[in-house]
C-alpha cells in the first residue's frame, strides 16, 4: 500500500520549497495530499503521515528527509511527534481554524467530513430573522478592528428596504504581521463561502463580493476555484458570489474606501452618513464584514450562539486568531478565546525572541496599533481592556521587537506610513502626517520644544480625521513617546 503524505500548499510552505518536496515524494511512490497549513511556520514544509495514534509530523523538511519520513523514522532529527499532542496546537481553542492542516482546500468532501456545511444547513431551516438573532445573541463583533456588533449591522440591512442588497467581505489584509485571511482563503475557502451564504440568507442579499489584496494572487485563484465548486454543489442557492482584487492601497481596508474601489473608482473614504448598511455598494443596502467575522458565523449557526458566547470575556466573545510575527522563535497562528494575555502568547507559544535578547515592545493591531510595553503584557487581550490602556486589537496581528529597537524611529515610520497611504480626503490625515514626520525629525535633532507640538498634532489627528487612518496614526506615536521617552532624547 502506498504511503500517504500530507504536505501543505499554503503560500508560506510554497515559499520554502513545499512543491519540490511534494514532487520528490510522488516520485518515490508516495500518495501526496496537498493540505492547508497548520500555521506552525517554523516547521514548514511540514510533512504528516497517518498513524494509529493520529498524524505524525516531520519538519521543516527537504527532499533529503523523505527516506526517513517514508520509513516512519520517529528518531529522525526532524520528527516533531503527534501533531495533536504538540503543546502549540493542543493548548489552542480553534473554532475558525478547526480544519487547518487537516483538509485539502478544494475538497468539499474533506470540508464536510470535518464538520463543514452544518451551519448553512441549520440556517436554511431557520427564518432570516432567527439567523440575525442567533448572530446577535452570540455577541460576535467585527474582527477588522472596529469591533462593531455584527448582529446589529445585519439587522439594519435586513430591515432596510431594497430590491437588491449585497454582502461584501473585506479581505484587504494590509496590517503588518497578519496572515489569517490569506490562510483561510487558501486553506479553508468553503468556510468563508458558507459564512457569506448564511449572511445573504439572513439579510436577503442576492450578490456578494470578496475584496482581496493584490499581494495575494494565489488566494484569489484558490478562492475563485472554490466558488465554482460550491456553485456546482448547489451551496450558493442563487447567491451570486465573486472575488475582486484590490490595487494595493492600505486605506482600502476602510470599508467605504473599499466600496469606492469595488465600484471602479479611486479608493477614497466616504463621509458618513449614509452608513453602508443603508446605502453601501452602488447605493444599495450592504453588509460589510471582515473575513474573520464572516468565517466565525458557520460555527455560531452549527453549535448555537450560547456555545460561541461561552468563549471569551465580557463583551469580547468567541475566539481570535492571533498572528505572531517579528522577532519570535515560533511565529505562527494561535487561536485563543479573548482574555489570553500577551505574555502567554509571547512565551508559551512564541518561545521568546528569536534573537535571544529581551523583548522591548510588541505592536498590536497593525502599523497603526500601539506599542505595548512589558508592564502591560498581563492585560487581557479583549476589546474593552485594550481600549482602557489606549491600545487596539485590530486584526489580531502582533509584531515583536527586541531591546535593540529604536522606538522613536518606529514612531516616525508610523507618521511616514500615514503620509504615504492617506487617501488625501481630509486635512488632519493628509497634512497632519506630513507635518508629523517633520516635527519628529526636529525632536530627534534635539529640539525638546517639539514634544508639545507633536502631542497637539496627534490630538488634532485623533479628533479631526475622517476615518481610522488618521485617527489611529497617533497610537504608535504616543505609545512610543509615553512608554519609551528615552529613545526620543538620546
Amino acid at each position: 500500500m502506498r504511503p500517504r503524505l500530507y504536505i501543505p500548499e499554503d503560500s508560506g510552505a510554497l515559499a520554502v520549497g513545499a512543491d519540490d518536496v511534494a514532487e520528490v515524494a510522488a516520485a518515490h511512490g508516495a500518495e501526496v495530499w496537498r493540505t492547508s497549513s497548520r500555521g506552525l511556520f517554523w516547521l514548514e514544509p511540514l510533512i504528516e503521515v497517518d498513524t494509529p495514534e493520529g498524524r505524525f509530523g516531520w519538519g521543516p523538511c527537504t527532499a533529503a528527509d523523505l527516506p526517513a519520513v517514508l520509513a516512519g523514522d520517529r528518531s529522525h532529527p526532524k520528527a516533531v511527534g503527534l501533531l495533536a499532542e504538540l503543546p502549540y496546537l493542543k493548548n489552542q481553542q480553534r473554532l475558525t481554524f478547526a480544519r487547518a492542516g487537516l483538509t485539502r482546500p478544494l475538497s468539499l468532501a474533506d470540508y464536510e467530513a470535518h464538520g463543514g456545511g452544518a451551519g448553512l444547513r441549520a440556517a436554511r431551516a431557520m427564518t432570516p430573522e432567527a439567523i440575525v438573532q442567533a448572530v446577535t445573541d452570540s455577541g460576535l463583533r467585527g474582527r477588522g478592528g472596529a469591533a462593531f456588533p455584527a448582529g446589529i449591522k445585519w439587522r439594519t440591512v435586513a430591515q432596510t428596504p431594497g430590491e437588491l442588497k449585497y454582502v461584501v467581505c473585506n479581505g484587504d489584509e494590509g496590517d503588518s504581521g497578519t496572515y489569517a485571511d490569506r490562510m483561510l482563503l487558501e486553506g479553508d475557502p468553503f468556510l468563508l463561502i458558507e459564512g457569506m451564504a448564511i449572511a445573504a440568507r439572513a439579510v436577503g442579499a442576492a450578490r456578494g463580493y470578496v475584496y482581496a489584496r493584490s499581494e495575494y494572487p494565489r488566494s484569489v485563484e484558490v478562492f475563485g476555484r472554490a466558488i465554482e465548486v460550491a456553485r456546482a454543489a448547489g451551496w450558493l442557492d442563487g447567491f451570486d458570489l465573486e472575488v475582486r482584487m484590490g490595487a494595493g492601497s492600505y486605506v482600502c481596508g476602510e470599508e467605504t474606501a473599499m466600496l469606492e474601489s469595488l465600484e471602479g473608482r479611486r479608493g477614497v473614504v466616504r463621509a458618513k452618513p449614509p452608513l453602508p448598511a443603508i446605502a453601501g455598494l452602488f447605493g444599495r443596502p450592504t453588509v460589510i464584514n471582515n473575513l474573520l467575522t464572516l468565517a466565525a458565523v458557520p460555527t455560531i449557526l452549527a453549535e448555537g450562539p450560547a456555545f460561541y458566547r461561552d468563549f471569551g470575556v465580557g463583551r469580547s466573545t468567541g475566539t481570535m486568531p492571533f498572528q505572531l510575527a517579528g522577532n519570535l522563535r515560533f511565529a505562527g497562528l494561535v487561536e485563543r478565546a479573548f482574555g489570553v494575555t500577551l505574555r502567554e502568547l509571547l512565551f508559551d507559544y512564541g518561545g521568546g525572541s528569536a534573537s535571544g535578547r529581551p523583548i522591548k515592545a510588541v505592536q498590536v493591531g497593525g502599523p497603526l496599533g500601539s506599542y505595548v510595553p512589558e508592564a502591560q503584557w498581563d492585560v487581557p487581550l479583549a476589546y474593552e481592556s485594550y481600549a482602557a490602556i489606549g491600545a487596539v486589537l485590530g486584526h489580531g496581528g502582533l509584531v515583536v521587537h527586541d531591546d535593540r529597537a529604536d522606538m522613536a524611529r518606529l514612531a516616525r515610520y508610523a507618521m511616514a506610513f500615514c503620509a504615504q497611504e492617506s487617501c488625501g480626503k481630509c486635512t488632519p490625515c493628509r497634512i497632519g502626517s506630513t507635518r508629523g514626520v517633520e516635527v519628529i525629525d526636529k525632536f530627534l535633532a534635539g529640539d525638546a520644544r517639539q514634544e508639545e507640538l507633536l502631542r497637539d498634532l496627534c490630538d488634532t489627528m485623533v479628533h479631526g480625521s475622517l476615518c481610522a487612518m488618521g485617527s489611529m496614526t497617533p497610537l504608535p506615536v504616543l505609545s512610543a513617546l509615553n512608554h519609551y521617552p528615552g529613545d526620543f532624547r538620546r
